[in-house]
């Protein structure tokens, strides 16, 4: 392809509005343009690169057994409302009517549609397993898009949903995407962590996150270096040490102490003389509308996730400062669960081996100190509701924990019978006895896999395309001044694409510091520059974006050396 006949709209310096390096990187070297809050148009470079981003996904999915669909992006309001997501799903799911008053999602995930489809095409044992999958659009009304296509409105999306007799089925159709899953990753050139992580809205009893490392992730990874256990910290759970351990418990008398616009924890670690693990902090929630009281330790933050999967609730969200003076009797800080204030409670796990605490009195200005549990109050629900951190303890070995930001790539599920129960999916066994199905999920972001590929694939002239997924394979620059100096770097160019390199062939009448910045930023793995001593004696220059090496070789000695750049 040649330069000047391509729409390549490269940018000398960063938008002011791109933060992060993938964004910039992209917006620069001319793969997407904004249209508006979420929304990229991707460039005819970008789609190259996502073309062949998804042609290695099929590839590894083909080759696993899965068979690609293709489904509409607008699915019926009924099928929803039989799963029970219709109102789950939340504000995040593009809901309309058609001129006929049908409400329809523009599907942010295909579990009903794939469920409803499959149901239409089995019947028996002998059916199963099927794997299903497509390659296609979806639409997430984000209440905040950015990091360019890292977190947009619409995205394209690998989902695949396997159907199985049972569990053990379920088990090897889930092992099988998690080999596939590993296969594609290491493909692109990423580097990924498979993590525990949690089902949220999904569904199912347990789940994997294919994470990348990245400063700009929005996940939190809690890794134990000694044994290996890695989980979401949605999910990540930790050995909790007794409060008292190693100290006499030499329990104090309770008692009610004036904090005179003394609030927060900090403030209260400064005015009572001890650290923030001796304060018991509540915090005022509604669950589904409902007032819910949590109780946590003051070194602590409440896990959100966690809570609404113990609740089961599907909305969750801070209690407004009306509510918690009408449900408590005071301000916010000075909540707390003795003397119980009516509503219902939920104590993190930690929370009972607490001792000579200090907590909100439900009075303005008062906190309570030397309180204890059992005495001072009862526990009757507590649970994990908090959230693992570094050098917190390994639930499996008990050794301490590293944090890590990342980015979700993909993700994989076992649904287990949600949506073919409440769909009513069944099969005739061998003895012709109906039974119900049992599905898996398996999700990839494609947009998101190219941008994070950037992420890990950049330096400080650009990006570094790992040779499978970049846009092409060389970049010929052409340093002829006259006529016929620029007919001969035709002939490398037309001997290149003889040869099947997908070449980018920068023809255009500008400097060389131009043709080499722009050959920088755009990051193919292979620069081809036809100069002087090309001109001069037929050596020809090729470098390597990735290794900076740097040879000069005749015509006939390029494919050789292009291949053993290209790792061919």
């Amino acid at each position: 392809m040649r330069f000047s006949r391509y729409i390549v709209p490269t940018l000398k310096e960063d938008p002011a509005d791109a933060v992060v390096k993938s964004h910039r990187l992209m917006l620069r070297a001319g793969l997407v343009r904004k249209e508006s809050a979420g929304m990229y148009v991707y460039l005819p470079l970008g789609w190259r690169v996502l073309r062949k981003i998804i042609s290695i996904i099929r590839e590894e999915m083909d080759a696993s057994g899965a068979l690609e669909f293709l489904m509409p992006e607008l699915t019926n309001s009924e099928l929803w409302k039989q799963s029970g997501r219709w109102q789950l799903m939340g504000k995040e799911m593009i809901r309309i009517k058609d001129r006929n008053g049908i409400e329809y999602a523009l599907a942010p995930t295909h579990e009903e549609a794939f469920t409803s489809v499959i149901n239409s095409l089995i019947s028996s044992y002998r059916d199963l397993p099927v794997n299903a999958y497509q390659i296609n659009t979806k639409f997430r009304d984000e209440i905040r898009p950015r990091f360019g296509v890292i977190r947009s409105k619409e995205f394209i999306m690998k989902d695949a949903y396997s159907f199985d007799i049972d569990e053990n089925g379920l088990e090897e159709s889930y092992q099988i995407m998690r080999k596939t899953y590993r296969r594609i990753f290491e493909r692109c050139g990423l580097e990924t962590i498979p993590v525990q992580a949690d089902s949220g809205n999904m569904g199912g009893s347990a789940s994997e996150e294919f994470m990348v490392a990245s400063e700009i992730g929005e996940e939190t990874l809690l890794i134990c270096p000694s044994c290996g256990y890695m989980a979401n910290q949605e999910k990540a759970l930790y050995k909790r040490p007794a409060a008292h351990e190693g100290q006499q418990r030499q329990i104090e008398e309770l008692r009610e102490v004036s904090t005179p616009d003394v609030k927060t924890i900090n403030e209260l670690a400064l005015f009572f003389k001890c650290g923030a693990e001796k304060f018991l902090k509540s915090i005022v929630y509604l669950a589904d509308g409902k007032p819910l009281m949590t109780v946590v330790l003051g070194d602590r933050e409440v896990n959100e996730q966690k809570l609404k999967n113990f609740l089961g609730a599907s909305e969750l969200e801070l209690a407004s400062d009306d509510i918690i003076v009408k449900v408590t009797g005071a301000p916010v800080g000075f909540a707390g669960p003795v003397g119980s204030p009516g509503i219902r409670t939920v104590f993190d796990v930690s929370v009972r081996d607490t001792f000579n605490a200090v907590t909100g009195a439900n009075k303005k200005d008062v906190h309570y100190s030397g309180v204890n549990p059992g005495r001072d109050f009862e526990i009757q629900e507590e649970a994990d509701i908090t959230s693992a951190m570094a050098g917190d303890a390994c639930p499996l070995c008990a050794n301490a924990m590293n944090e890590k930001k990342g980015i979700e790539v993909g993700h994989i599920f076992k649904l287990g019978y949600m949506y073919t129960k409440a769909m009513n999916v069944s099969v005739l066994d061998e003895t012709g006895k109906s039974i119900t199905p049992i599905m898996g999920c398996y999700g990839i972001g494609v947009n998101r896999t190219l941008a994070s590929v950037i992420e890990q694939h950049n330096d400080e002239h650009g990006i570094i395309w790992p040779a499978a997924i970049s846009p092409f394979d060389i970049h010929l620059v052409g340093l002829g001044k006259t006529t016929e100096e620029a007919s001969l770097v035709d002939e490398i160019y037309n001997f290149l694409n003889e040869k099947g390199y997908e070449t980018l062939y920068d023809d255009r009448k500008t400097s060389p510091g131009i043709k080499f910045a722009d050959a920088d930023l755009l990051g193919m793995p292979v620069r081809i520059t036809a100069g002087k001593t090309f001109f001069k004696d037929g050596e020809i220059e090729l470098k390597s974006r990735s290794t900076g090496e740097n040879i000069k070789v005749k015509l006939a000695e390029l494919p050789p050396a292009i291949d053993r750049m290209l790792g061919r």
